[in-house]
């Protein structure tokens, strides 16, 4: 129910910092429709970072404008820039600083919402000089992931100081929001509170499940399939095994891939490991034809890089998958995968990527395939743990919270 101005304006309006694009799909699918929801009970303000790319797009920008419009957000788009990275991130964040302090002395904002670290950054600034309430939606452990993902060294003065910025979010933010369960006694190791240990909501990577939804698979092939992409995090060597395995195990089962960009990768990598290439179906879809593509696969496989950072990951594929009843093979250590997955007995984890734990989780996942309510199984734990209305809720009863707290000194 949308609520009338009146009411919108009897609470705390919220300013939205995201440093990915609503122009991309990840802030189409992982902010915008949070807020959309949020903006029904609140006035929400919007800075992103936009691609230059995306930019040059006119009718999608035009379609994303409307769309953030028609929710009653106001949207600040900012120019997001690259070459000579931390020069162009420090200018970036003294551009978002700037336009968020315009917004906050025209439109007397008391919380800022910052999504990830580099947001994070710009509300500190704005949290120091004018006291504002803020919190650190922090995505994971960030500095981690990049060195997890080989693109920063541990002992490089980045790294070092994306840490320290680290340590001061989490003692100056009212609110920690971390993607799984299993980040959060991480938190806590790191003892550097000084007035205990913050506020913290378990909120993970949600997914439209409206959208994303089983449907009647009786016309369609046994489809085993594979969403997004490959490489840093995401191991599909491990998958081309797999398929190369089922297709001798199960001749009447094909494979499908929606990847954008990689698919001379994929292809390599599948014929290395003997996939049968007339069995593979490799598609490139928009974002909105995803989930009836996925909806179509009666299992998937996906394989997640085992480092320390994963611990605070929550991967949407697995929430889109469930939530199109189909189960999936993966590995254990990733955020609270293991754990969600065994709860309604909606998949199957392996410890290693060794050919006999690979093996016997294909003869699992098989079985669980066979399984006449697997897909109902699948749904309800996709409800219980990913709903987006579930999702927005959560957000919402911190907004509320932070209308009636002291400030965090």
């Amino acid at each position: 129910m949308i609520v009338d101005d009146t009411t919108l304006q009897s609470l705390d309006p919220v300013l939205y910092i995201s440093y990915d694009g609503m122009l991309e799909s990840l802030g189409q699918s992982q902010v915008l429709c949070y807020l959309e929801s949020l903006a029904r009970h609140r006035r929400i303000y919007l800075i992103s970072f936009e691609k230059p790319a995306d930019l040059a797009l006119s009718r999608l920008k035009a379609s994303i404008a409307d769309r953030i419009s028609n929710a009653g957000i106001d949207w600040y788009p900012i120019r997001y820039h690259k070459r000579f990275s931390l020069l162009a991130t420090l200018f970036d964040v003294s551009v978002g600083a700037l336009c968020a302090l315009r917004i906050i002395l025209r439109q007397n904002i008391r919380i800022v919402h910052a999504r990830s670290y580099v947001a994070a950054v710009i509300a500190l600034t704005l949290n120091t000089l004018l006291g504002i309430r803020f919190i650190f939606d922090m995505r994971g452990f960030f500095p981690n992931e990049r060195v997890d993902g080989g693109l920063w060294q541990p002992t490089s003065l980045v790294f070092r100081l994306a840490k320290r910025f680290e340590k001061i979010f989490l003692r100056r933010a009212d609110f920690v929001i971390s993607l799984t369960n299993a980040a959060v006694p991480e938190l806590r190791r790191m003892q550097i509170y000084k007035h205990g240990f913050p506020q913290t909501v378990v909120i993970p990577t949600c997914a439209d499940l409206e959208r994303f939804k089983p449907v009647l698979r009786a016309h369609y092939p046994r489809l085993v399939g594979y969403v997004g992409t490959v490489g840093r995090w995401y191991l599909f060597e491990p998958v081309a095994y797999c398929f190369a395995r089922l297709s001798v195990m199960r001749p009447d089962l094909r494979f499908l891939i929606l990847n954008q960009k990689e698919h001379v990768q994929i292809r390599e990598c599948l014929s290395a490991a003997g996939v049968p290439m007339d069995r593979v179906d490799l598609r490139s879809v928009a974002f909105e034809e995803i989930p009836q593509w996925v909806s179509m696969m009666s299992a998937s496989i996906f394989f997640t890089k085992q480092v320390f950072s994963v611990k605070a990951a929550a991967p949407t594929r697995l929430a889109e998958l469930l939530g199109c009843g189909v189960p999936c093979l993966t590995n254990t250590g990733v955020g609270d995968m293991e754990e969600q997955l065994a709860e309604l007995k909606c998949g199957v984890t392996v410890s290693s990527f060794d050919p006999s734990a690979l093996n016997a989780g294909l003869d699992a996942l098989l079985q669980l395939m066979a399984e006449p309510n697997i897909v109902q199984r699948c749904r309800e734990t996709a409800l219980r743990h990913f709903s987006l209305e579930e999702g927005v809720k959560r957000y919402a009863a911190v907004y509320a919270s932070l209308g009636l707290q002291p400030k965090r000194t």
